[in-house]
């Protein structure tokens, strides 16, 4: 297996850090992830129904966390 090395600031150390305790992953799995998520899914997407609206909705992937506002609110929070 190969290793990559990188530099951060301190403060993206910090947050790279935070994140993967929030999500309870290994820095190196949070930063997997992070990079897997562009790639293609392998697996078929399935839908359920919503508990809350009754709609169909599409359902999280087995092996991901749930999704949250707080965790919304991460992934947007360097949107411009």
């Amino acid at each position: 297996m190969a290793t990559i090395t990188f530099k951060v600031t301190d403060d993206e150390a910090r947050l790279i850090r935070s994140r993967a305790k929030k999500e309870r992953v290994s820095i190196s799995e949070y930063l997997r992830r992070r990079a897997s998520i562009s790639l293609p899914s392998s697996h078929k997407s399935r839908k359920v129904r919503c508990p809350h609206t009754g709609a169909m909705i599409f359902a999280a992937p087995e092996d991901q966390p749930p999704l949250t506002t707080e965790s919304v609110r991460d992934l947007l929070s360097d949107f411009p």
